[in-house]
């Protein structure tokens, strides 16, 4: 297939195919991406974790892609295997055979007879969870490396903008699924005590199939540049990327726009983490009134979690576009004004007892996640040359574990803190999200030389 409409110094101009090829399996790993996130409280509850607990588990996938996004970004910066699809797409193959073969394990942790919360079941559910976010790190990291190393800087938020509406589509698909399977199909929704429901369990193998399918039409229809052509269009020599590299390095001559928008996705991440862990014990709580992890009530509050996390990506995918509009000059004010409003949307589920009008919460919620999508990479890749990209953008992957960690240490001072109520603590995420607004105002967009 064509992929460039000029050649010569600098990036070509990529047809829109090209760019929507080079994204594709985005889709599959964020459909695999949010089944973990939006299930996995609900999954951990079930086999019979205590809330207060909770924070161990959600360490274990922020950790992994700390370790396993920066080594993935410096090898395969080195990397050329034309056999493989090149670069980048290697790895995405590899962390895409894992990844299916754990979503088919991960669900079944209360299946293999260990009893409810059990170490044993546990540990299998833990093991199995950094397990998926490693390999989901290792396929994911390749689509946003593909876009620094192969789109130009006037396409640039283009490609991120499909890159956003993909992963959110597969957020969307994925958040629904148990809750379709249940409504629509008539799978059911509870099981024994300590077992995961079939809808749950089915949705995942959903998951893997859509991950299969999106990572091959990528890996087949997507031709990344050889070492030679890699270095004519960014201006380095091909030597740049096997030279160098220590991360210590890198990171004291990162540009000030990779450090100022860390910081604000310190306060983003760390929000949305607590987000992840206690929507589904909070829905629960205040719409379901329970807090039995066992309850058909308490089972209803996850399908309906499936929901709202669909309708923060369909509102994320919406706003993306308002976005998109946005003039350059006015960058920080969009970003800033969504965290604001998403800081809002967080701060509401605590006054919130009907399922219909959490809509609103979690539409106000996809504001802000539209905006951690949309404006991150394009600062960051946009102030970076093409020496180190892979291993920059790993680094980079930083600013989004290292708040999930924090967040999830600091919970276990103040989830107790916060009387032990899962509700409670989206009044500091709300709070946490603001500061993040505030923080834009310190991004100054620089270019490395």
């Amino acid at each position: 297939m064509s992929q460039e409409k000029s050649t010569g110094a600098g990036l070509p101009t990529l047809s829109k195919s090209t760019i929507w090829m080079i994204n594709f399996g985005f889709l599959g790993v964020q459909t695999a991406f949010t089944l973990q996130s939006s299930q996995m409280s609900r999954i951990f509850q079930t086999i019979g974790a205590d809330p207060n607990n909770l924070g161990w588990f959600f360490i274990l996938p922020p950790l992994a892609g700390l370790i396993v996004q920066p080594i993935i970004g410096y090898y395969s910066d080195r990397t050329w295997a034309p056999k493989l699809g090149g670069r980048r797409l290697p790895y995405l193959l590899l962390g895409m055979i894992v990844a299916v073969i754990v979503m088919i394990l991960l669900p079944n942790s209360g299946s293999f007879g260990f009893g409810y919360g059990s170490l044993a079941a546990l540990w299998f559910g833990a093991i199995t969870v950094a397990l998926l976010d490693l390999s989901s790190n290792v396929a994911m990291q390749p689509f946003k490396m593909m876009v620094g190393d192969m789109v130009n800087d006037d396409q640039k938020s283009y490609a991120y903008g499909i890159q956003s509406f993909l992963s959110n589509t597969g957020a969307v698909l994925a958040a629904v699924f148990p809750f379709i399977l249940t409504a629509w199909f008539g799978v059911r929704n509870t099981a024994k005590r300590g077992v995961v429901p079939d809808s749950v369990i089915i949705a995942f193998y959903v998951g893997a199939a859509l991950l299969v399918v999106t990572s091959l039409f990528t890996v087949f229809r997507v031709h990344e540049y050889d070492p030679a052509t890699y270095a004519k269009y960014h201006g380095i020599s091909e030597d740049d990327n096997k030279e160098g590299g220590n991360w210590f390095t890198l990171l004291k001559h990162a540009p000030k726009a990779f450090w100022t928008v860390t910081l604000v996705q310190f306060f983003c991440w760390f929000a949305f983490q607590y987000l992840w862990t206690y929507s589904a014990g909070a829905i629960a709580k205040n719409v379901w009134d329970t807090v039995n992890a066992t309850s058909a009530g308490y089972q209803a509050a996850g399908n309906w979690y499936g929901v709202l996390a669909a309708v923060q990506s369909i509102a994320a995918v919406i706003w993306s576009y308002v976005l998109a509009k946005v003039p350059n000059k006015y960058h920080k004010l969009g970003y800033s004004g969504s965290l604001l409003l998403g800081a809002l949307g967080f701060i509401s589920v605590f006054f919130v007892h009907d399922q219909w009008t959490l809509i609103v919460s979690y539409t106000l919620v996809g504001i802000a996640w539209a905006a951690m999508n949309t404006y991150p990479l394009t600062i960051v890749t946009n102030a970076l040359t093409g020496k180190h990209m892979g291993t920059y953008l790993g680094l980079f992957n930083g600013s989004i574990c290292l708040p999930q960690i924090v967040a999830s240490l600091l919970s276990f001072a103040l989830f107790p803190l916060f009387g032990h109520s899962q509700v409670h603590m989206f009044i500091l995420a709300g709070i946490v999200m603001a500061l993040g607004a505030l923080s834009v105002a310190t991004i100054k967009e620089t270019y490395a030389e």
